[in-house]
């Protein structure tokens, strides 16, 4: 694919037109007169404030300290490890990277910078209808809006509500990494792990890595009563990966918490940084000092 834009961001309802089609998005963009082909020649007052507007990120250290993220997803680095989990996944800045049901974008504020300039950036987003979730696909369709010169011009992909729905990530064997960060309880939940986990093995490249952050039950412990409150058993995952056709390459402990009980009322929501349910200020305190929860980090492959 060639190089993002560095001048302009594809309004997100053409992305989703443009789907996969991703020959048909370069087209739109090289119709379009760029920002620096408007520019008059040896303009070098135009070229610095583009410049100064557009932060650079040479490196994934650069991404992560960037201006661009807030204090509070600042400070969750210290739970998340998000350089160590990515070079745990083989992340490169040239690569095509998928990120799955990224939320509110914690982990879109890293990726995103780090792969505007030499990679590709898929992400997934829930469709604007959506009763539950829509209007935080707003929310996360402006962010990227908002600046173009953070994210460039990712390829937005709509999620499907239920398990009935075709769902095609890209196109099959154009992605190099496919990430997902505490997920697949919800898929568990919604009958919707094959769905998912099947199409990030069709997007994959032959040898490509899926990479799975989760927040992780007990040894043991039976799925069907755990999911609800937001963990499963590492086992469950690593099944239902090899059940997609994943080969378990490797785990590492860089997101482990042996401080979580995993015994609450409210589910994992009642750590940090939800804080959720009705708590005292005590229970915060107490709460807040355990930190995140325990969770897994797997590596899986596609074989070649």
């Amino acid at each position: 694919m060639p190089p993002m834009s560095k001048t302009r961001l594809l309004p997100l309802a053409t992305l989703l037109v443009c789907g996969f089609s991703l020959t048909a998005c370069d087209k739109d963009k090289e119709a379009t007169v760029s920002a620096d082909a408007a520019t008059p020649e040896g303009d070098a007052s135009t070229d610095a404030a583009e410049t100064a507007e557009r932060p650079e990120f040479p490196d994934l250290a650069s991404a992560i300290a960037g201006a661009h993220r807030s204090d509070d997803n600042k400070a969750r680095d210290a739970f998340r490890h998000p350089a160590e989990t990515l070079a745990f996944f083989g992340v490169e800045r040239n690569m095509t990277v998928a990120e799955l049901w990224p939320g509110g974008g914690w982990y879109t504020e890293i990726l995103g910078p780090y792969l505007r300039d030499e990679g590709s950036y898929i992400v997934t987003n829930w469709p604007a209808e959506h009763e539950r979730y829509g209007k935080y696909a707003a929310k996360f369709t402006d962010k990227l809006g908002a600046n173009p010169e953070v994210y460039g011009t990712p390829t937005v992909v709509t999620a499907p509500i239920d398990a009935n729905e075709s769902f095609e990530l890209a196109p099959e064997g154009s992605v190099d990494v496919v990430v997902t960060f505490r997920n697949s309880h919800g898929w568990y939940n919604g009958g919707q792990t094959q769905q998912i986990y099947g199409a990030a093995f069709r997007a994959l490249k032959p040898g490509g890595i899926f990479g799975v952050v989760q927040h992780r039950a007990a040894e043991g412990a039976n799925p069907e009563e755990t999911s609800e409150k937001g963990y499963l058993p590492e086992a469950q995952v690593i099944e239902a990966a090899q059940q997609a056709g994943f080969e378990l390459v490797e785990k590492s402990e860089i997101n482990a918490n042996p401080k979580d009980t995993k015994d609450y009322e409210g589910g994992v929501w009642t750590l940090p940084p939800s804080l959720g349910g009705e708590q005292s200020d005590e229970d915060k305190a107490k709460h807040a000092e355990i930190g995140e929860s325990d969770r897994m980090t797997l590596k899986f492959k596609k074989p070649s």
